[in-house]
């Protein structure tokens, strides 16, 4: 979350316009996160969060705020998308195709999580996958293995010659992924530490669905850990690793051909997030409020995986 687009206020009051929201009593925007434009609005009628689609063509969005829908109603806590007079989740504003959700209470973890905060994520991840074994529509990842070697052919003329050998290993060590006969299904794919909110170590809610798609469900776990489990140092913490797999588990086991992949999953869920910050950080893009992270974290993941695969 971002702003790449500035709205003025008067075009904002006319956007609400269309909704029966009540009037506009402030906004600010948001410098979380790094794909969207995306503002906190305030009426006298409620608290919502305005996002602006930087990335995604106005046809497309459907699914994501379908998924958002879906999961809500299957007793999911997530973001709701609010529809319009004429019962529209998705309009233009600014030129961009723009969203209206509930803002939920809660804030997201910027620090090492608590025990309790792994084994609630962990919990509400595994009901998600079993409840998304009953959602009807379909879209491919956008950022599989076709996107990791892409955007790795763009970025490594550009690193440091350690980092380039590492990066050539690694897309050797994956090259099979695609073809791993692991359980997919509906799946988050971005379930990061900002993208649910939290009171104390309390859930409250799951945000930002904007990378939903069909995967390996193994994937969306591995995302998790990835982020969720780090301690102090920037590592995998071997408590918090166990507490949140555990707590997972019980809801939806993993089958042993999952156990099997375990190791490739977990460096592909990290690769992923090493390549898309460099592409962020090498090939910067403009904007009013943005926030461009460290590389270097998930590259430090990786290395982890890879010499000293978990348990």
């Amino acid at each position: 979350m971002s702003v790449y687009t500035e709205v003025e206020r008067d075009q904002l009051v006319a956007f609400l316009d269309d909704y029966a929201m009540g009037e506009l009593v402030s906004y600010e925007g948001i410098s979380d996160g790094i794909e969207n434009t995306n503002y906190f609005v305030t009426t006298d009628q409620g608290q919502f969060v305005l996002t602006l689609f930087e990335q995604h063509e106005f046809g497309e969005l459907a699914y994501f705020l379908d998924v958002m829908t879906f999961f809500y109603k299957q007793g999911i806590p997530s973001a709701h998308p609010a529809a319009d007079k004429n019962g529209h989740y998705l309009k233009k504003l600014c030129g961009k195709p723009a969203a209206l959700v509930l803002r939920l209470s809660g804030r997201g973890i910027n620090t090492v999580t608590s025990l309790e905060q792994c084994t609630a994520i962990g919990d509400i991840l595994g009901k998600m996958h079993v409840a998304g074994q009953q959602f009807q529509s379909r879209r491919p990842t956008a950022r599989g293995p076709e996107w990791r070697l892409q955007i790795a052919e763009t970025v490594l003329p550009l690193l440091d010659a350690e980092s380039a050998t590492v990066l050539k290993s690694e897309l050797a060590f994956q090259a099979g992924y695609k073809a791993l006969a692991l359980p997919e299904g509906v799946t988050h794919s971005d379930l990061f530490r900002d993208n649910a909110l939290f009171d104390g170590d309390e859930l409250k809610g799951i945000i930002d669905f904007y990378y939903a798609c069909d995967e390996y469900l193994l994937y969306d776990l591995a995302v998790m850990v990835n982020d969720w489990c780090v301690n102090e140092q920037g590592l995998i913490d071997q408590t918090r690793y166990q507490t949140l797999l555990a707590a997972y588990q019980q809801q939806r086991p993993l089958i042993e051909v999952e156990l099997a992949s375990w190791n490739l999953v977990l460096r592909a869920a990290a690769l992923r997030f090493w390549l898309s910050r460099l592409q962020d950080k090498l090939f910067p893009r403009e904007g009013e409020l943005t926030q461009i992270k460290d590389p270097d974290a998930f590259l430090k993941i990786l290395l982890q995986h890879r010499d000293s695969p978990l348990s």
